[in-house]
Order: structure tokens, then sequence, then C-alpha cells
């Protein structure tokens, strides 16, 4: 059954006792004092039994012990010694001095519970919800702005040949058990002992520095897993589909697969290691949903991307993703908008991004709210690009930087972006005499064949010229500025220990990000409130003393009538 806190505390509790000793202004503080108002314990009743058992920890107070690990960031153990002997802990937890709130063990549980019941999510609301009742968010459209960050995975990165060698191992894992056997034993009698060994690599006498060598010990290993995945179907084979055991089957062979194939291709007499890297490339069995991620040109990574989008006023963050380390940023711009909306309640008309966010794709997405982010103005390793170019679509004409105009033009099949059907569209043809007399020449034709320069356009050219247009006004650029809000929010994330991932999977490290936020936006709160609490004790000071100087009194009065307001 589901324990409950009393709603009147105790006087004997730490909050109670030790609160100004810790420090009212402090998030411990800030707890201790809004803990009960910010949750309660009937909004977890659904993770527990409702007549029957033994009664538990109240979930109210696991969930402000979730929030203090994070603000902190300890450990599960670390968190269980402080919540048994740090008295901030237990100020903020409410708890006695000499109380032991919560098991290890309890705590890991409810955040499981959190995470398959999808109530994490309800956490991060609260902490709007709050934000709300203290006058943030009220009666206005917001304007949000809209970027991502590399999150570090948590598995381990191999090589091809240990990855491989791990997939292998684990399907053998699998069938030892249909099989009733010993992993080890069953490999063994199959000739596969060696994906049991402590060193896959040390299993084999290969000479690293002969290519022919290195082949014949990958295609060994690429064979094995031929015959695992053979040896698999003949299991599944005297299975009833969609059974238990079938499906453990299916899901190691499916580890398997993408772990085999990918990074390998075939030689006449075998396989090698094929050059570059694969798209959606599994790097890692322990993690597989980690991708290798490219956050810019010179900055790579491997795990996720946390997708955050933030209220450019408050500025609170009003919704968080985790997303695959290979997702294009610009995708995720619709799901973060309707995310923000549903969180705090208050419309968005505006969305504010880099480049990634301008595409004419996430424009349509995002359908009427103003979008303020830069299209993207392709080089291609010109000094002259195709925006230099004056382009007139509906009169179907095109002039260059030098003044000079074209007319021609003929049909060419283009694909807009990756995964797209093609496309006509209009390519424009510059005349080959005129661009060879032109002084530009070099900087603007890099056909070898001396032609022309030709411009293609886009398949929606207007609403793209429109767009950088509008780049050019001084109002893009006075709103543009406002997305350095969301860098800084995701730098107070950073603080809270989002770049590398506590644990496995997107799911944990999307719960991980929305706590983080949740701490992000509870500690904004509470500075405000703090810096009010400091303004109101010192024009009460300012008040007492005017008492006895008419002069300060008089400063004192048009001080509090002035135009003075704590910044949200």
């Amino acid at each position: 059954m589901m324990g409950e806190r009393s709603p009147q505390g105790s006087l004997f509790a730490a909050d109670t006792r030790y609160l100004e000793f810790v420090g009212r202004e402090s998030f411990y503080g800030f707890l201790g004092l809004r803990g009960r108002e910010l949750f309660r314990d009937a909004d977890f009743a659904g993770f527990y039994c409702t007549d029957n058992g033994r009664r538990s920890v109240p979930p109210s107070l696991l969930a402000m012990a979730l929030l203090l690990q994070t603000y902190d960031g300890v450990s599960d153990a670390e968190a269980k010694q402080r919540a048994d002997f740090d008295l901030r802990w237990k100020v903020a937890l409410g708890v006695a001095i000499e109380e032991r709130p919560f098991a290890k063990s309890t705590r890991q549980l409810f955040r499981a519970q959190l995470v398959i019941h999808g109530e994490a999510q309800s956490i991060f609301r609260q902490s709007l919800q709050y934000a709300r009742t203290q006058g943030y968010l009220r009666g206005r459209k917001m304007r949000v702005a809209l970027d991502t960050t590399a999150i570090f995975g948590r598995g381990a990165v191999e090589d091809t040949y240990n990855l491989i060698g791990h997939g292998v191992r684990h399907l053998c894992e699998v069938l030892a058990e249909r099989a009733g056997e010993a992993a080890e034993a069953w490999a063994a009698t199959r000739g596969l002992e060696r994906y049991f060994a402590s060193s896959l690599k040390a299993t084999a006498e290969v000479d690293w520095d002969d290519a022919a060598s290195r082949e014949a010990f990958l295609t060994a290993i690429v064979r094995d897993g031929e015959r695992v995945l053979a040896l698999a179907r003949e299991a599944r084979s005297s299975l009833a589909a969609g059974s238990a055991e079938d499906q453990r089957i299916v899901a190691a062979a499916e580890l398997l697969m993408p772990l085999l194939w990918p990074d390998v291709e075939p030689t006449e007499e075998g396989y090698r290691i094929k050059p570059g890297t694969a798209k959606d490339r599994v790097p890692s069995v322990h993690d597989p949903e980690q991708r290798h991620g490219r956050k810019s040109h010179g900055q790579t990574f491997t795990g996720h991307k946390g997708a955050v989008a933030v209220d450019t006023t408050t500025p609170l963050v009003t919704a968080v993703e985790a997303l695959p380390g290979t997702a294009p940023e610009g995708e995720s711009a619709a799901a973060l908008v309707a995310a923000s909306e549903a969180n705090t309640g208050s419309a968005v008309e505006q969305v504010i991004g880099d480049t990634a966010y301008g595409s004419l794709e996430t424009r349509e997405a995002l359908g009427e709210r103003a979008v303020i982010a830069p299209t993207v103005h392709p080089h291609r390793g010109r000094a002259l690009s195709k925006s230099d170019f004056d382009i007139d679509v509906p009169g179907e004409r095109v002039r260059c930087p030098e003044g000079h105009e074209t007319t021609r033009w003929t049909w060419a099949t283009v694909r807009p972006g990756a995964g797209k059907p093609k496309v006509r569209v209009k390519r424009f043809h510059f005349p080959q005499d005129l661009c060879r007399a032109c002084p530009r020449y070099a900087d603007c034709v890099t056909d070898q064949r001396g032609r022309g320069r030709t411009i293609t356009l886009h398949p929606d050219e207007e609403r793209l010229q429109a767009a950088r247009a509008f780049e050019q006004t001084d109002y893009f650029r006075e709103q543009y500025r406002r997305r350095v809000v969301v860098e800084h929010r995701i730098a107070r994330l950073v603080q809270r220990g989002v770049r590398q991932s506590r644990f496995r999977g997107r799911t944990m490290t999307a719960f991980e990000l929305l706590m983080a936020a949740t701490v992000a936006n509870l500690t904004l709160v509470a500075g405000c409130e703090a810096a009010k609490g400091v303004f109101r004790r010192v024009l009460s000071a300012l008040q007492g003393l005017s008492r006895r100087i008419p002069a300060l009194g008089r400063a004192t009065a048009l001080w509090r009538t002035g135009p003075i307001e704590i910044a949200a």
C-alpha cells in the first residue's frame, strides 16, 4: 500500500528545526518549504496496490530524492548516504535527524516505476505548473528557442571484430538457455568456445600489420556469425511463433545482424572491413541505441542528442527529448513545440533556432508559427554561391553579381533531400562566352569543361527567397539574438550532468534529461523567490529607518512606487 506524508509535517523534523541553518534561499531550503506543495503522494497512487500490502515509503519523498540526486550529481549509493546523514537532504526531505528514509533499492524501484508508467514527464510538468502559479507563462503566447546538445552514451564503443564477437556470444547464450545447457559447454560442442574467452583477439594469431591475416580473421568471425544465425532459425522452427522463447531468440538475432553486415564487404576469398563508417552503425553491444553523431563539422560523438526547448522570456525549459545521435535536429522541432504547448498550456507563436531549423521542411512542419532561423547557404567550394545571384522566379530571370542576366532554362531532375523522391526543377544557364569573358569566372564556375554557370532552383524557390530576404531585416537580427537563452539553459543542464549518460538506452537517457530540466526550472524559480525575499527585507529595513530620517522616507516611497521589478 502507498505510504503518505503528513501535510502538517512534524515539530521534530529537520526542516522545522534547521531550515534557517541550511538556508531557506538554497535549493534544499526551497524543497523543504515547497516540497509538499510540489509533489503529492496521490499523484503516484497508480504505482501501488490500494487495499493490501505493507505501507511504502511516501512516493513524494522519493520524487524529491531523485531531484536532489540530480542537483548534487551523485550516484545511487551516495544518494542513500546523503539521505541518511546529510543535514541539507534531511531538511529538503522533511525527515527527522535520526531517520533513514529509504533503502537504495526502494528508490531504484520507484525510478523504474516512473519510467515504465511514463510519469517522469509529470514531475517535469509540475515544475512548470509551479512556475505558472508564481506568475510565469501567464496570459501570453510563447517564443521558444530550440537547440540540441551531445549526450555521450554509457555503452563501451568497440571495433568491428569485438562487436561481432559479442553479438555471436549473446545469441549463443540465448540458444544454450533454450537447449537447457551451460552456454560455454553449448558453444564448445559447436566450435564457438573462443567467443567466451576473456579476449576474442587473443584466441587467434593475427598479424595486424598484414591485410590478408586481418581479413582471414574477420572472415572466420563473420562465418561463425552466419552459422549461429542458421542455428537460431533451426531452433525457432520448433517453437510457436511469438512465444517468449521465440521472442528472445529473435531479439538476440536482430542484435547480431546489424553488427554483422554494415561494417564488412565481400572479397574474392572472404570478407574485409568496409572503408568509412556505415550510416546508422551500431557502435556498442552494451547499448545498441547509441549512434555515431555529429554536432558540427568538427565535433563528433557517440551517444544520443538531447533536444531542448526554452521560453525566451522567462527562461524556463518547456520541453526536452532524447534523440538518436544521427537524428537531424530540424526533424524534432514540431514535436518539441507541441510538447511545449502541452506542458505549459500556452501557445507558441514564434520558434527561434540555428540553421538546423531553417529548412523549408521544418518551417512547413511548424505551420503558421513564425520561424526565426537562418537558411543554409551552400557554397560547395565556390567564392560565388547561388545566394549571391538575384533570382526572379515569376519573371523566369536570373541576374549574376556582375549584372549579367539570363532567361534560358531547362528542366532538371533533382532529389531535394535524403530519402525524398526526385522532382523536376528549372535550371538556368548563363552563356559560355559571357562567363569566360567575366573577370570573376574562376570564382564562379568550377566546370572543367569550360561551360557557363548554371543555377538550379529549389522546388519551393519563392519561399526560400522570401526566407533569405527576411534574414536581412533588423527584426530578424533582433529576435535571433534571443537564441542565446537556449544555449545558457543547455549549459545549466550540462552542469546537472546530462553530458554523460549514467544509464544505457535512450529511454533512461530521456529520464535523466527530464530530471535535469526539472531541477533547472525549480532552481530558476527558487532563485527569483530568494531575490524577492531579499528585496522585501531591504525595503522593510529602509522603512524602519525612514521613521527617523525623513529624507530617507521620501526616497523609500519613491522607490516603492517607481518602475522596479525583479526580472524573471
